[in-house]
C-alpha cells in the first residue's frame, strides 16, 4: 500500500466490514467521508473524532489541535476538549517535548478547548514525533450536521483556498530549496498559511446559517473531499475548476514539484453543501471568511470537474500529492 490514508476501497473491503453494531446509542458510524462519530446522551449528542499528525514534524502541536477540532466543527459543533497521545522518538530532549506542549497549549487556547489528558512516551517504534488526538464536542441531537446530509441541487461552497495546508508544509520542509527556486516572498507567504488552518469559525458560522452537510478537507484535497461527500450522500457533482481559488504561492510551489493543488492536503478549507450557496458565501464573508461556490450537486451519481480543457471524472482519492514531495 502507498503512504497516506488507506484507500477508500480498502477501508470498505477489510476495515468497515469488520465493525459490528453492538450499541444502539451510536448515532454516526464509520463510513467514507464521515468526519466524526456521535453518541446519544439523551437530549444531547457527544461528538468525537480522532486523527494523527504524521506527514510533517513542522508545527506538529498546532496542527494536531486544529486538524481534530476541524472535524468536530464539520458537524456544526463547537469542540470543547482534546485527549492527546505523544510518541517521542528515541533521543528526544525535554526541550523538544516542551516546544510541542507549548504549541498544543497555544493552539488549544486559540480555539477555546481544554487538553483533557492523554499519554506521552519515548519509543523506538517511531523515528520522529507522532501525535494523535481525540477531540470531543457536544450539541443537541437535532442540531447535528453530517457529511451524508448533502442533497441533490445543493450548491457546494469552499472556504479559503485549495492546497493551503500542503503548501505551508512544503514551504517549511523545503524552505532552502524553494527560496533558491521561487524566492523568499513566495516561501514566506506559503509558510504563513499555517495561520489559516482552523475551520472552527467556518463550521460554526455555516451551521448557524443553515446547511445540509460539511466535510473538512484533508488528505486528497478539494477533489478528494468532493468525492467523499458525494459518496457519503449518494449524490453526483459538477465542479468548475476555474471557480476553485488557488493562491499564487501555492500554484508556484505545485508547478515546481509538478503536483496538483486540487489533490493536495487542504486543512483550513471546509467543503459545505447548502441550498442557498450564495447566501452562505455572503454570511461567511461578513465574518471575514473567504468563500465561493465551486459547483452543484445532482442526482446522476457522476462526480465531474469541468474546465476549459474539458470534462473529467473525479476519482476516489489516492495517496495525497504531499507525499510526492516529502
Amino acid at each position: 500500500m502507498e503512504i497516506g490514508k488507506v484507500p477508500n476501497s480498502t477501508l470498505e473491503r477489510i476495515v468497515f466490514n469488520k465493525l459490528l453494531k453492538n450499541r444502539s446509542e451510536v448515532m454516526i458510524r464509520p463510513g467514507i467521508g464521515m468526519d466524526c462519530t456521535a453518541i446519544d446522551f439523551g437530549s444531547y449528542a457527544c461528538v468525537m473524532s480522532s486523527d494523527p499528525i504524521t506527514g510533517t514534524a513542522m508545527e506538529i502541536g498546532r496542527l494536531a489541535v486544529h486538524i481534530n477540532c476541524n472535524d468536530i466543527a464539520s458537524c456544526g459543533v463547537e469542540p470543547l476538549g482534546l485527549l492527546v497521545t505523544i510518541l517521542c522518538p528515541a533521543g528526544s530532549s525535554e526541550n523538544d517535548l516542551e516546544m510541542i506542549m507549548s504549541q498544543l497549549s497555544s493552539a488549544a487556547q486559540s480555539v477555546n478547548v481544554d487538553i483533557l489528558g492523554g499519554h506521552t512516551e519515548i519509543t523506538n517504534a517511531v523515528t520522529r514525533f507522532v501525535i494523535t488526538c481525540t477531540a470531543v464536542g457536544r450539541c443537541r441531537k437535532d442540531e447535528l450536521i453530517t457529511t451524508d446530509g448533502a442533497r441533490d441541487g445543493d450548491s457546494l461552497v469552499l472556504t479559503k483556498h485549495a492546497g493551503l495546508e500542503g503548501a505551508s508544509i512544503i514551504a517549511h520542509e523545503k524552505e532552502s530549496e524553494l527560496i533558491k527556486a521561487l524566492g523568499i516572498q513566495t516561501v514566506n507567504e506559503a509558510k504563513s498559511f499555517i495561520e489559516q488552518i482552523s475551520v472552527v469559525k467556518d463550521g460554526l458560522t455555516a451551521a448557524d446559517f443553515g446547511v445540509n452537510a460539511m466535510h473538512d478537507i484533508t488528505e486528497g484535497g478539494v477533489l478528494g473531499a468532493v468525492w467523499e461527500l458525494c459518496e457519503a450522500s449518494g449524490t453526483g457533482a459538477d465542479i468548475y475548476a476555474e471557480k476553485i481559488p488557488v493562491d499564487m504561492s501555492t500554484r508556484k510551489i505545485c508547478e515546481y514539484y509538478d503536483i496538483d493543488p486540487l489533490k493536495l492536503i487542504s486543512s483550513g478549507c471546509m467543503l459545505i453543501s447548502a441550498a442557498d450557496g450564495e447566501g452562505l458565501v455572503k454570511r461567511l464573508d461578513s465574518e471575514g471568511i473567504e468563500a465561493c461556490v465551486i459547483g452543484r450537486l445532482n442526482n446522476t451519481g457522476k462526480r465531474r470537474i469541468i474546465s476549459s480543457n474539458g470534462i473529467k471524472e473525479i476519482d476516489s482519492p489516492g495517496s495525497d500529492e504531499l507525499y510526492k514531495v516529502l
